[in-house]
């Protein structure tokens, strides 16, 4: 049996569920596939205040809010050993009008919450299937599920993940890379307050974050950590017991956060990079981790791609004709993306690969740059709004209301 559709979405994870749920406010008809996992898990996202505005676009962002926390303060500590290590730097998100940059929610409450969006959306189908195949023509593309139907739509939205079968499909060449590196996520329970405060320590093997989270209704204190370390150190912490495995926790956190405690995890994932040649063809559009995908350094990831997404929902309403897969419609969305990714990966990648260097002008380098940072209150401004949200063209879900402008000091 084939069905018909205006819009189909490939990949029922955060990406695919949040276009679905933008694509469906431009009027059209929309199918979702996919495979949605809601379980608990030990992966979180801090979702900057772009990224909220474009929840509350969706009227979603209350029930993001209570069962998040806010980011007030993200500090950097230089934890590499380097001779040119300094003090940490902090950026306060008073500092530039806002009190917090963000929301950080672990990944299967916030799947949930869309979940149940999408399924109450009347312009959303969703359908509980993976796609086996798929064939691009010149009105439409049609895809082949695992369930034994087909799907036509006139626009075919790519939120994969990184071996996107619909960007391989469609011939869209990539350059895809790995890094020596790996990361354990988990979930911790720990004696002190975080304070609404998320700290990097960066080291030699990458960056080690712990992000708050709400309490726990013991009245615990939360927080997520991503660990990046060297698939050696992964095999090796795999294999430890739990309280050994704390102790190597509390030993990465310096006890800033008191005693830990496990409470899920740990879960290992290898690291890599993608930077593709085109954001679009026939009929298709790719976004999320299908678009880019690099180390989670900086809150960078699932942020851009819902900013593909926004854009991607601006493109369709304003194109003409009424066609969301028309090649004026995709072009125009390519050209928006181009940059905003390009600048965000090379920033990354460049980040990521510094810190595993033991290259004398490399490390200074990079403590001249935090130094900065932390004594010049217009540079340090600057990266804070560059952070949250390119200062240029952002998408209309996501931009600034008047009330609600940066703060200048």
């Amino acid at each position: 049996m084939e069905n018909v559709t205006d819009i189909m979405v490939s990949g029922a994870g955060l990406a695919g569920l949040s276009a679905a749920l933008a694509l469906a406010q431009t009027g059209r008809n929309v199918t979702l596939a996919g495979l949605l996992d809601t379980r608990p898990g030990t992966r979180t996202v801090a979702l900057l205040d772009g990224s909220m505005r474009f929840y509350e676009a969706l009227d979603l962002r209350a029930a993001i809010e209570a069962q998040g926390a806010p980011l007030r303060v993200m500090r950097i500590v230089d934890d590499t050993g380097s001779l040119f290590r300094g003090s940490p730097c902090e950026f306060e998100a008073g500092e530039i009008g806002f009190d917090a940059f963000g929301w950080n929610i672990e990944n299967g409450l916030l799947l949930d919450i869309l979940a149940k969006a999408a399924r109450a959306d009347s312009r959303i189908e969703i359908r509980d299937s993976l796609t086996r195949s798929y064939e691009f023509g010149a009105e439409c593309v049609t895809a082949a599920l695992s369930d034994g139907s087909r799907i036509s739509s006139r626009l075919l939205v790519a939120c994969d993940g990184v071996r996107s079968l619909a960007r391989e499909t469609a011939g869209i060449k990539g350059q895809s890379w790995s890094y020596p590196q790996t990361a354990l996520t988990a979930i911790m329970a720990h004696g002190l307050s975080h304070r609404d405060v998320s700290t990097e320590f960066h080291t030699r093997e990458g960056p080690c974050t712990f992000v708050p989270l709400p309490r726990a209704p013991d009245g615990s204190f939360r927080s997520s950590l991503v660990w990046v370390m060297h698939p050696r150190e992964a095999r090796r912490r795999s294999a430890l017991e739990a309280q050994a495995l704390v102790e190597d926790m509390a030993r990465a956190s310096h006890h800033i956060l008191g005693k830990l405690t496990l409470e899920r995890g740990p879960a290992f994932v290898p690291m890599e990079g993608l930077q593709v040649r085109a954001f679009s063809a026939q009929r298709l559009a790719l976004a999320g981790d299908a678009a880019h995908a690099f180390p989670p350094i900086g809150a960078q990831g699932l942020n851009l791609g819902l900013r593909d997404v926004a854009h991607l929902r601006d493109c369709v309403s304003e194109g003409h004709g009424g066609d969301p897969g028309s090649p004026d419609v995709l072009n125009a969305y390519a050209r928006r993306r181009q940059g905003d990714v390009a600048s965000r990966t090379f920033g990354v990648d460049l980040m990521n690969r510094s810190l595993l260097t033991h290259i004398l002008p490399v490390d200074l380098a990079r403590g001249l740059g935090l130094q900065a940072l932390r004594s010049i209150g217009p540079l340090r401004r600057l990266a804070m709004r560059e952070g949250i949200m390119p200062a240029r063209n952002a998408p209309s879900m996501m931009r600034q209301h008047p009330a609600s402008q940066f703060i200048e000091r």
